[in-house]
């Protein structure tokens, strides 16, 4: 049994703490808040031993051999680096940290301390998303020529709902790092790196009441996100991201090749893991949905998508500790997803087209 703390308890309540005490492997000891009360208080009311309220308390408890941390990414940095020089696993929300400089050193500070650290890149683990993978991989499509994707959501959509951290640029909000973090990953898994990308970033809701003074600050973080990419064997890639609209498709991605075509898409508005169906279809034939076997699907379907993708994620972390050996996603996956992040802020203030580095370069650079 892996003795597991809990830095984070907004999605940490929601997601981590339910994942880990589902899995036969893991075992919740201890939760970190900011405010020891309510430590506290999340500690009693999931039956958790220990509550601190620093990570420093944390790692210092002989029960904790890992550390799953879901705080908001301004915190990330500072956390997660204290948890690998205590030589404790690390479990990492995305984005991994607030930029690349800080996410390549606690990559090579894991490195250094022969720790296992898992990024929670959870779309790597949906059923859906599995078979395509599978079906890329197998020929499927032949050459591909053409991806399309698009992501549209309603979660900032309300004017009124509050200015808070996802507002603010230093602390690392806006729809690009929530999830464009997701999308340049999963690219990368699916269709292999990029070699240069376009990006323009737009704020739609350009203010938001603070609750904490009543007042109207500035919104400075990103809304809308319109990516081109140029994949390293040349295919065209183009992704909207937007957290502000009202969409019936809310995440789809289109693979067209030379020899098929394959659809995958989720309607659903509520829960983003849960809803995705697959559909393939030859030259001059109609889409025809593709049935996802059984051996990837769920073998629990929680109420909450986010809960069984995230047991995915925790068992393959779970295996690469047993084992002594990193698994994937790792903070190396992380650092890719960051990078591009990075060239995507640059392209937009440059309103150019910017060349991503491969990421063996990127990591050899001093």
């Amino acid at each position: 049994m892996i003795g597991v703390a809990i830095a984070g308890t907004g999605f940490g309540q929601k997601v981590h703490i339910p994942g880990f005490q589902a899995h036969p492997q893991t075992e919740v000891v201890a939760v970190y808040h900011r405010d020891i009360n309510k430590a506290k208080a999340i500690a009693a009311s999931h039956h958790i031993p220990h509550a601190c309220d620093t990570i420093a308390e944390i790692v210092a408890l002989p029960e904790v051999q890992a550390v799953s941390i879901s705080t908001p990414p301004f915190l990330h940095y500072e956390m997660a680096k204290t948890v690998l020089q205590a030589h404790k696993h690390l479990l990492l929300e995305k984005p991994v940290t607030l930029n690349v400089v800080q996410a390549k050193e606690l990559y090579e500070l894991a490195k250094n301390k022969g720790v296992i650290a898992t990024v929670d890149f959870e779309f790597r683990f949906i059923p859906g998303w599995q078979f395509l993978s599978e079906l890329l991989s197998q020929g499927y499509i032949g050459d591909l020529r053409l991806i399309k994707i698009d992501w549209l959501g309603s979660s900032r959509a309300d004017t009124s709902r509050p200015w808070n951290w996802y507002s603010s640029k230093e602390k690392g909000g806006g729809a690009l790092g929530s999830l464009g973090s997701h999308t340049f990953d999963y690219i990368h898994w699916l269709f292999g790196p990029v070699r240069r990308l376009s990006a323009h970033l737009n704020t739609a809701i350009p203010t938001r009441i603070d609750p904490s003074s009543g007042e109207i600050k500035p919104v400075e973080t990103d809304d809308n996100c319109l990516l081109s990419l140029e994949l390293a064997n040349g295919t065209p890639c183009q992704v909207a991201i937007s957290a502000v609209v009202h969409a019936s498709r809310t995440h789809w991605i289109e693979v067209y090749g030379d020899r098929a075509t394959l659809v995958l898409g989720s309607e659903n508005q509520k829960d983003y893991i849960h809803g995705f169906r697959l559909w393939g279809s030859q030259p001059g034939k109609p889409l025809t949905e593709i049935e996802i076997p059984n051996r990837l699907i769920f073998p629990k379907n929680h109420a909450d998508g986010r809960i069984s993708a995230f047991i995915r994620v925790i068992d393959q972390w779970v295996q690469g500790i047993k084992r002594q050996q990193q698994t994937i996603p790792s903070l190396r996956e992380g650092v890719y997803s960051q990078l591009l992040m990075d060239l995507s802020h640059q392209s937009h203030t440059t309103a150019t087209w910017v060349d991503v580095p491969s990421l063996e370069a990127f990591l050899d650079k001093d």
